[in-house]
């Protein structure tokens, strides 16, 4: 069921790339929690000052979770000077929750998790198991929060040609290879360096991945994995201004193979609350003019790119993510007879963002209740859009609720999924990293809120 409601118009920004309107726009209207949750009290009539949150030092703490595979476990808590706090798991490199305040200065948590490290664990481990967790024929590996390496996304077939020869991986998604296999790096325990500074609070995960990872060989029989050994190591930083900064690093160790690598984050966002229902009346816009079509496994088909103009896809004005969700009547740049939102159940797809090359705002999300906004910053050529089509009501959340399809929404950074069996061919940035070369890669969570009423505010030329 559709929930959205009609809403009045309102004011629209314009955003023409990371230049100085949106620059503008962005201190205009998302500040931190603290100082716009003071202005939305005067905003929205309110006679008494909203309740917010204090300003703290930044800081780090951390408690001891559990184990895995005998090796402990810690949550690292990173509070920042605006209000927010992340919780990061050395499970997985995770990140488990993300409390940021509210118009009225309360804290919300926005993004969906586990409240147990064992239910991360069976849920993250049950492809490798051969089991289904909590239920049968439940929601299956949802990957929440986790760092997804060595390859993000999909690989036609699970395999792929490098170095003079085909390699062969897991594939644990139907007929293809998903997030690095049945055991990627979301199953990993890492190493974790905490730090803090007068404006911000960081913990550093790092972990060595040998060559042949991605490969189960008594349930993908023939396989080998990736070629060469990766260092990894990702920064998680809160800073000030209410931002969750990403640092990615990859270093080849081999001296003579080359490899693929294709790294994000799996958060899904709910910006009313993870708990609060659909996130089909929450804004967004997305700074991509094609999206990726697929194929009955998501795997990007001819023609590859597909203006988004005139199709379900066009996100470059801000909008409800709900509002042509069912819109299987409107054209999506393919002639097959099952249109693309049916092959993913919603959206489940790639868009190929603008401003390549470069550090760049490439998405904003609103909740136009509680006024809590969202601006992704990256400098990764595509984003992939998931509206949480395969939660089925298994799965308990961090406060005791269940999560259903359209309980939330990711936006992965990353290269294009498949990547590596189009090395070299125009419009396909290189997932190659050859050998003893670093990889590096940023993406930032910005929050804030909007004062009631103000409404949908972005416009992406």
């Amino acid at each position: 069921m559709n929930t959205q409601q009609p809403r009045p118009s309102r004011p629209r920004r314009t955003l023409a790339g990371l230049g100085a309107m949106a620059t503008l726009v962005a201190l205009g209207t998302v500040g931190s929690g603290i100082a716009a949750a003071k202005s939305a009290a005067v905003h929205s009539g309110k006679t008494k000052p909203a309740k917010t949150v204090k300003a703290s030092k930044p800081k780090v703490t951390d408690i001891q979770w559990g184990t895995v595979g005998g090796q402990p476990v810690d949550l690292y808590t990173l509070k920042g000077a605006g209000g927010m706090t992340v919780k990061i798991s050395q499970y997985g490199a995770d990140v488990q929750s993300i409390d940021v305040p509210n118009r009225e200065g309360r804290l919300v948590d926005v993004v969906l998790g586990f409240p147990t490290l064992a239910d991360y664990v069976a849920d993250f481990e049950q492809g490798a198991d051969r089991t289904s967790w909590p239920v049968s024929s439940g929601s299956g590996d949802v990957y929440f929060g986790a760092t997804i390496g060595r390859y993000a996304n999909r690989i036609a077939n699970g395999t792929f040609p490098l170095n003079g020869t085909t390699y062969k991986l897991d594939t644990n998604n139907g007929p293809n290879s998903l997030h690095g296999g049945y055991l990627g790096w979301n199953t990993h325990v890492w190493a974790a360096s905490p730090a803090t500074t007068k404006t911000a609070a960081s913990v550093t995960m790092s972990a060595s991945f040998p060559a042949g990872e991605g490969c189960d060989a008594k349930l993908s029989p023939g396989c080998a994995g990736f070629p060469a050994g990766v260092n990894a190591s990702v920064k998680f930083t809160v800073t000030k201004d209410n931002q969750l900064k990403l640092a990615y690093s990859a270093t080849n160790t081999s001296s003579t193979l080359a490899t693929v690598i294709n790294l994000t984050n799996h958060s899904y966002f709910n910006l009313g609350g993870q708990a609060s229902g659909n996130v089909y009346n929450q804004d967004l816009a997305i700074d991509g003019n094609e999206y990726q079509p697929t194929n009955s496994t998501q795997i990007p088909e001819a023609p590859y790119f597909v203006n988004v103009k005139g199709t379900p896809f066009n996100f470059l004005s801000g909008h409800p993510i709900g509002k042509y969700l069912y819109a299987t009547d409107m054209p999506d740049g393919t002639t097959g007879p099952i249109r693309q939102l049916q092959y993913a159940h919603g959206y489940d797809f790639n868009w190929v963002l603008n401003g390549q090359g470069r550090y760049r705002l490439d998405a904003v999300a609103e909740d136009p209740d509680n006024g809590i906004t969202l601006w992704e910053y990256t400098d990764q050529p595509g984003v992939q859009l998931y509206t949480s089509n395969y939660l089925v009501g298994d799965l308990t959340g961090t406060t005791g609720t269940t999560y259903r399809q359209g309980q939330a929404f990711t936006l992965e950074t990353q290269h294009y999924p498949d990547s590596p069996n189009h090395i070299g061919q125009a419009g396909w940035p290189s997932t190659v990293l050859d050998a003893g070369q670093t990889f590096t890669s940023q993406t930032a969570y910005k929050f804030g809120v909007k004062p009631a009423g103000y409404g949908t505010s972005v416009h992406f030329k």
